[in-house]
């Protein structure tokens, strides 16, 4: 794992650097759009992850490799590399400073490496399956514990929103919902930032619908490590729904969550 764990996080400083570097003053422009008109993508998000792609198989030529932008290579390992090379693009086109560059390496199909950096910030993240999970731009690294639990009420809870018109109404609704039992939600626009801030112990729960692996792999093994709870409805994490909180909270929010109609 040592050896992922590098390769994972010098390449994540480096696509970091690279986007910092590409960004312009002001809105970036955009490349194209892909599940709805809002869903943007921008030449930049193209770049990064082309770079990835070619250092990660550069140094493993042999591993199997899937990106958000859809630079997919198959591999004859065990292991695959899944990619999200800016997480929170509209953040990005925009210019709030929360997005992310999210790396994990699965070995088996099972999370065992994950990198995620803040490119604003220089917030940088990592953990390894089973060694906890750690914030390391600072002068120390620092383990990360989670929050402590609580009962929903007192649960500062992380959310977002789909792209695709009907589900996004939906959604708003389930969320409307849940607000009367919660201290309040917050919509940042990057689910790896939201899982990691989970991690760091900022925010309470997550709970989101319609991400795809690359948003949450190396982020929702970080938060895992930090001693969270991450989950879908009724099984693994998928595209229907990604819960997330304590372990000794993560039952009665799941039951929050299923009275709001997620």
């Amino acid at each position: 794992m040592t050896e992922l764990l590098d390769l994972a996080r010098r390449v994540a400083a480096e696509a970091a650097e690279h986007v910092a570097a590409q960004r312009p003053a002001g809105r970036v422009g955009v490349a194209g759009t892909k599940s709805s008109p809002t869903d943007l993508v921008t030449l930049i998000d193209r770049s990064c992850e082309e770079l990835i792609r070619e250092r990660i198989l550069a140094a493993r030529p042999h591993d199997a490799f899937v990106g958000e932008e859809g630079q997919d290579v198959p591999g004859t390992s065990d292991v695959e590399w899944v990619v999200d090379p800016i997480d929170g693009t509209v953040n990005f086109v925009y210019g709030i400073p929360r997005y992310a560059v999210a790396i994990g390496a699965r070995v088996g199909g099972i999370d065992h490496v994950g990198v995620v950096v803040n490119i604003a910030t220089g917030e940088s993240y990592e953990a390894v399956a089973g060694e906890g999970a750690w914030r390391v731009d600072e002068a120390a690294p620092r383990r990360l514990t989670g929050p402590p639990v609580l009962p929903p009420a007192e649960m500062l809870v992380a959310t977002g929103f789909n792209y695709v018109p009907e589900v996004r109404e939906h959604q708003a609704k389930a969320v409307g919902a849940m607000l009367p039992h919660v201290r309040d939600v917050r919509r940042i626009g990057a689910a790896a930032l939201d899982l990691t801030d989970l991690a760091e112990g900022r925010l309470d729960a997550f709970v989101e619908q319609g991400l795809q692996p690359w948003d949450h792999a190396a982020a929702g093994l970080i938060a895992r490590e930090a001693g969270l709870v991450v989950t879908g409805l009724d099984g693994p994490p998928s595209d229907r729904l990604v819960v997330a909180a304590p372990a000794g909270g993560i039952e009665e929010f799941l039951a929050l969550v299923r009275r709001c109609g997620f």
